[in-house]
């Protein structure tokens, strides 16, 4: 069911602010599993000699391994974050951090937003920096990821929150 921003207010920064830090935590230890899993992937596909990194006991010797496979590794780390953030916006709306402070990422019409508008979104929030311009447009309260991809953050009530979880 569709929610507009006539029938629930758009988020503010603090709201915004509550959802980042939930998240942020969220992000940490998906971060910390995948890079634990890339780890682990690159010493495999060393002992199998399909490739070679320089290790010092289980940690990788960056400075002394190819460039490529540092690369690679972050790579790896930064699209299971990223994929969080898409799956969890394209299919419900929210991230855990959202559900916890009640809010909802949606088209402006209401509709859930697609995977590609996810990911324009994610690659325009600049790291959350994107939602400082909700500070100083507080009549509108759209951030800065929310202008370029035509979306907003609402606010849902204690009821329609509880109705989600059904």
């Amino acid at each position: 069911m569709p929610h507009s921003s006539e029938t629930f207010p758009r988020a503010g920064f603090r709201r915004r602010l509550g959802s980042y830090v939930y998240d942020a935590l969220m992000v940490l230890a998906i971060f910390m599993v995948a890079g634990y899993l890339g780890i682990g992937i690159l010493i495999y596909l060393d002992h199998l000699n399909v490739i070679a990194i320089v290790r010092a006991e289980f940690e990788i010797d960056w400075h002394q391994t190819d460039t490529i496979y540092y690369y690679a590794y972050h790579a790896w780390n930064l699209a299971w974050v990223s994929f969080f953030f898409i799956f969890f916006w394209s299919k419900k709306g929210q991230t855990i951090g959202m559900r916890a402070w009640r809010l909802k990422v949606q088209n402006q019409d209401g509709s859930l937003i697609s995977k590609t508008t996810a990911i324009k979104r994610l690659l325009f929030t600049l790291l959350g920096l994107g939602n400082l311009t909700v500070i100083v447009d507080r009549k509108n309260k759209l951030s800065l990821q929310d202008r370029l991809t035509k979306t907003e953050v609402i606010v849902l009530t204690l009821d329609a929150s509880r109705a989600r979880l059904k």
